[in-house]
């Protein structure tokens, strides 16, 4: 390793199935099948109307994620008015952001490091089927829609957004390359990383969908809503909706500063099909062969040595069979001889297809995998698709969680290929080990907790307290020193201060123990919850902890949404 890596140190997200991912990740190791069965009536209150219910065609599965209509609207600034109208994947997104940067330990208004957002999103289905001619907005032109509604509407808007919301100062950009967009936003970052255009880079990707497809036969729409990525019965992938975000970094930076390192990517690339391809929406082999290869010889890594590849996988029998045989190819082409040596898997066979959230899942999958080494099973694999000839191929798919197949360090492959031929391709590496520390005998140590509201900050001891039950062997000194620099200051605050992880779970347990942490007076807090500390480092000094993951904060949601309008039956 030269240093010159990227260092993956923050992880979030809400899937199908899994409100973190943490259970994401369980979910994948246990062969979990998220999609959704809808009946009738959750159907109805979904608002499929009857004509569509009534069509043989209609998929009425989904990967489906509940509690999209609530929101905690004061946390990020909003009137209830206004976050009733914002896109839902912004207000999703907004909180996947501010989780990953606390997952990563990091409050960006404190210090001096420039924190740059790359995001993509899917079309804005909440405009289109429950804003744009509805009665219940009141006495809204209809030739004004411009300026009353599409101020929190478009995907463009959505880095400013986060930009604004949670106070970063870097390059704010919008990604959209159809289903590769999360994965190319990842890539840019971190070129803009590489690039010193900022410090820290938080990328991703959300989509927030209903069950309206139809199942045409030969598309990309499954007529089950599940995925069988490389599999005989392969007919396309359901949909649904997810948000993930990854905080990245300059491994010199992230290991002088004291971060906790999922991984790291070496190496990263993005092309273009161009007219090579059969049409529009085809799939092209050489484009794909192209960033697989370039990927590998950015991250100066022999493709032998990669044990586990995220896929595309989207389920259809040409796009599958044009994959592998790209993968195959650019594995050859660098020098990789084996066959049956490397897992090939897909996230979509367990949470269906999340469209511009697909590639950064895909990239999260990856990161766990490697972090752990662990690779997880591939959902409804049965027989292989008889376009692709596993047997002449370095691949395999697996059917069962197995630790990882080869010695070394670990390597993985993640693609993500949109419509109109972007592709993207990204090296995954496991982290450096850490370097050894004596056990502190310091202390005792203060944890500080800190909220918006008196219930959000019960929520977050509650919270705490759980994830040290859990986590008996925790140094103290890291949980105290993430919570001092990772966390931003509110106007409810509590300490506890303890010598060892037991006495913080009782202290943190009865709330007669939890003391407030300062005189207002002396420290006064910012209603918009900006630090008035002076702290202009970033990493610990000389005795105190690293940052490490720990819970983030409890949003206290409410339903901010406006409902359907009525319809007449036809």
């Amino acid at each position: 390793m030269s240093g010159d890596e990227i260092a993956v140190v923050g992880l979030a997200g809400r899937f199908p199935g899994a409100d973190s991912v943490a259970d994401l990740w369980r979910n994948l190791l246990d062969g979990v099948d998220a999609i959704t069965d809808h009946a009738d009536d959750e159907l109805r209150r979904l608002g499929i109307g009857p004509r569509l219910l009534a069509d043989p065609a209609h998929v009425r599965a989904s990967g489906f994620v509940p509690g999209i209509e609530d929101f905690d609207a004061e946390f990020f600034g909003f009137t209830a008015a206004e976050a009733a109208r914002v896109d839902p994947q912004h207000r999703l997104f907004l909180e996947t952001a501010w989780q990953a940067l606390e997952d990563a330990g990091y409050d960006p208004t404190r210090g001096s490091a420039t924190v740059g957002v790359f995001t993509s999103t899917s079309v804005n289905k909440y405009f289109l089927y429950h804003l744009f001619g509805n009665p219940a907005l009141g006495d809204l032109d209809p030739d004004d829609w411009d300026g009353r509604l599409l101020a929190h509407q478009n995907t463009d808007h959505l880095p400013g957004q986060v930009a604004y919301r949670l106070g970063l100062t870097g390059p704010a950009m919008a990604v959209q390359t159809a289903c590769s967009s999360s994965l190319v936003a990842v890539c840019q970052a971190a070129q803009s990383l590489t690039d010193y255009r900022c410090d820290v880079a938080l990328a991703g990707g959300v989509s927030v969908t209903w069950p309206r497809y139809r199942h045409p036969g030969g598309g990309l729409v499954s007529a089950d809503g599940r995925c069988r990525a490389f599999d005989a019965a392969a007919s396309g992938s359901g949909f649904g909706t997810g948000s993930g975000a990854v905080v990245l970094k300059r491994l010199e930076d992230a290991l002088a500063d004291g971060d906790r390192v999922y991984a790291l990517l070496p190496g990263w690339a993005v092309t273009n099909d161009g007219a090579d391809r059969a049409a529009f929406a085809v799939p092209g082999l050489t484009g794909q062969i192209s960033a697989v290869a370039e990927a590998l010889h950015c991250a100066e890594v022999s493709a032998a040595d990669v044990g586990f590849v995220e896929a595309h996988g989207s389920g259809t029998p040409l796009g599958d069979a044009i994959e592998v045989e790209a993968l195959t190819r650019a594995y050859r082409a660098t020098g990789a001889t084996g066959t049956g040596y490397c897992a090939l898997g897909a996230t979509k066979t367990s949470v269906g297809h999340l469209d511009a959230a697909a590639g950064v899942t895909g990239l999260i999958t990856a990161v766990l995998a490697v972090a752990h080494g662990r690779i997880p099973p591939n959902r409804h694999f049965d027989r292989p698709n008889p376009e692709i000839d596993f047997d002449r191929s370095p691949f395999f798919v697996p059917t069962a969680a197995r630790d990882w197949p080869v010695a070394g360090r670990r390597l993985a492959g993640v693609s993500a290929f949109g419509a109109g031929g972007t592709n993207a391709h990204v090296i995954v590496a496991e982290p450096p080990a850490a370097e050894p520390r004596p056990v502190s005998e310091g202390g005792p140590w203060t944890l500080r907790l800190s909220a918006r509201t008196p219930e959000a900050l019960r929520a977050a001891a509650d919270r705490l307290r759980g994830h040290l039950l859990e986590h008996p062997g925790l140094e103290l000194a890291d949980v105290a020193h993430t919570l001092e620099v990772g966390r931003r200051r509110f106007e409810h605050r509590v300490a506890v201060t303890c010598s060892t992880v037991a006495e913080a779970v009782a202290l943190l347990a009865d709330p007669g123990h939890l003391t407030g942490l300062s005189d207002p007076a002396s420290e006064p807090a910012d209603p918009t919850g900006r630090s008035t500390e002076s702290a202009d480092r970033t990493g610990p000094p000389a005795g105190e902890g690293r940052r490490i993951s720990l819970p983030t904060y409890p949003f206290q949601r409410g339903r901010h949404w406006i409902d359907l309008p009525e319809r007449s039956t036809p």
